[in-house]
């Protein structure tokens, strides 16, 4: 059984608690630590009063005071609201052009616009709107359906061969798929691929080059333009050809990536934001995406 000594040195008993040859003092708190220790029991104990604190099973003491956070958050968030809707309704009433004109609006705008981008449309186009394979990049100078603040507005509302009856494009059709659909040949498709990459300085085969012209002009031309030139469909329904003389590439560039392209074709779609976001917010979102950099 342990026993209790008193320390020579110090003259404090011990506990009686010994490891190895060391004995433990029995050193009491200091009075400045116990007082604080009560003050912060007596603290709990008014707290609990006055405050909501313990569950009852699916309810809670509410206190004295009636506290509680999340009221104080509807209230905060109401007042967030009322003072937002003079902008969201001045937003609503002028066209995405006027919202750019007017400094006060144009900078509401743009900072909804950033939360609502990465909200709804960072997942595909990234959180800079750089975008990623299928997903196109929103910061250049390539806008297939009208890089105006209007053409953008208009996308975003009916989306991008969609089930909207105003969508850009036809719904759930693309880009035909030449070798799926036996149009061209396997030879074909080699000869029109190569043409291609020698608009792009990446061929120099000039005999699949001459016959991948032709194949060109008999099948690709109508959307993509005799000078591969591409169609923009801007601010009027069209096929939203990308030009073929340039390094942005939505599904790459190189040989491979081309005959895939051909031969299967490609049919990005873009939902109709008008069926899941209000006015203001689309508008504010056109405004932002207009802002990134490659707007018209």
């Amino acid at each position: 059984m342990a026993q209790n000594y008193k320390d020579e040195l110090s003259g404090v008993e011990t506990t009686g608690h010994e490891w190895d040859g060391l004995r433990e003092l029995n050193n009491p708190l200091p009075k400045w630590w116990l007082y604080l220790f009560y003050v912060c029991i007596a603290w709990s104990l008014v707290y609990y009063v006055l405050y909501p604190a313990w569950p009852l099973g699916k309810t809670y003491t509410k206190g004295i005071l009636g506290y509680s956070q999340r009221e104080e958050l509807d209230t905060k968030m109401a007042a967030a609201k009322a003072g937002q809707a003079k902008y969201l309704t001045a937003i609503a009433a002028k066209s995405v052009d006027e919202i750019q004109k007017d400094k006060d609006l144009l900078g509401f705008a743009m900072a909804g616009g950033r939360s609502y981008f990465n909200e709804n449309c960072a997942a595909c186009h990234g959180a800079g709107g750089q975008g990623a394979k299928g997903f196109p990049t929103l910061a250049d100078d390539v806008w297939l359906w009208g890089g105006s603040a209007s053409d953008i507005y208009r996308t975003i509302q009916h989306g991008i061969r969609s089930d909207d009856g105003d969508t850009r494009g036809t719904p759930n059709v693309g880009m035909t798929a030449f070798g799926k659909d036996g149009i061209l040949t396997r030879e074909q498709i080699d000869q029109v691929t190569d043409y291609v990459l020698s608009l792009n300085g990446k061929s120099t085969d000039a005999t699949k080059v001459a016959a991948g012209k032709t194949v060109y002009d008999e099948n690709c031309a109508a959307c993509h333009g005799d000078q591969a030139q591409g169609a923009v469909a801007a601010g009027v329904d069209g096929v939203g050809a990308p030009p073929l003389k340039q390094a942005n590439w939505l599904y790459g560039g190189d040989k491979a990536a081309l005959v895939e392209t051909v031969t299967n074709g490609r049919a990005g779609v873009m939902p109709a934001w008008s069926k899941r976001l209000d006015d203001a917010t689309m508008k504010s979102l056109a405004v932002y995406v207009h802002n990134l950099g490659g707007g018209k």
